[in-house]
């Protein structure tokens, strides 16, 4: 598996016959490259989420790809209406095959929706991805998440060994919770952070999450906007 990290909580999986992007903000502020690039290739876009720094380039890059989104109902039907076609929604409790690998929804603690003309739009309830797929170690990107106890029951069904943890704070888990999180409730091999350093606001810093992340047997890795590395 190879796992590039675009910034915010924008990542692209590269695995033996799928390009996966998740939550492909890719214009966001930290973003490093070509980012027309960043999406070449794409197979399919997953979607914690429906707030505009996650949906981010979704329809462009269905467009421009043809690749499959999956995301729950609201949120497919929703950007169907922008010109995505290739969808295939669904919602925590289900697992669905994609060929070269699956997807499961789990929940998170968040918000999901959109304002269009002034209006509130509400886009279904906020998840996590379990991606899975055949000799690669089994990935959760949290989405936007506080910390939760049934996290634990996420570990016992799906064991994931690579979490994609949010630590911006204020959104979101910071470092502290973030930590607790991944320490207590999981059995990570390695833990990636992300939703952070992208506005003012997300003050919370990969050096503090590192830190407290220092003794335990998980590993923390901080990759390189843009640059791939193997998982």
């Amino acid at each position: 598996m190879k796992l590039t990290w675009f910034g915010h909580s924008a990542f692209r999986v590269d695995i033996d016959g799928a390009t996966v992007l998740i939550d492909p903000f890719i214009d966001n502020p930290t973003f490093q490259g070509d980012r027309e690039a960043a999406f070449r290739g794409a197979t399919h876009v997953v979607l914690t989420h429906g707030h505009d720094d996650h949906t981010g380039s979704t329809v462009e890059i269905c467009e421009s790809t043809g690749a499959t989104l999956i995301a729950n109902f609201e949120l497919c039907n929703h950007l169907a209406g922008f010109g995505v076609e290739e969808m295939s929604p669904m919602n925590t409790g289900g697992n669905v095959y994609f060929g070269p690998f699956s997807v499961a929804f789990v929940p998170a603690w968040h918000s999901s929706g959109t304002v269009i003309d002034g209006k509130p739009v509400y886009l279904g309830n906020p998840c996590g991805i379990v991606l899975m797929a055949p000799g690669e170690k089994t990935l959760l990107h949290m989405g936007d998440t506080d910390i939760f106890s049934d996290m634990a029951l996420i570990n016992e069904i799906y064991a994931p060994k690579i979490g994609i943890v949010p630590i911006g704070d204020r959104f979101t888990m910071g470092p502290k919770l973030a930590a607790m999180a991944c320490t207590r409730f999981f059995d990570f091999e390695t833990v990636i952070p992300c939703h952070y350093g992208t506005f003012p606001a997300l003050h919370g810093t990969a050096e503090d999450f590192v830190a407290r992340m220092q003794d335990t047997p998980t590993g923390v890795t901080i990759p390189v906007r843009g640059d791939a590395i193997e998982l």
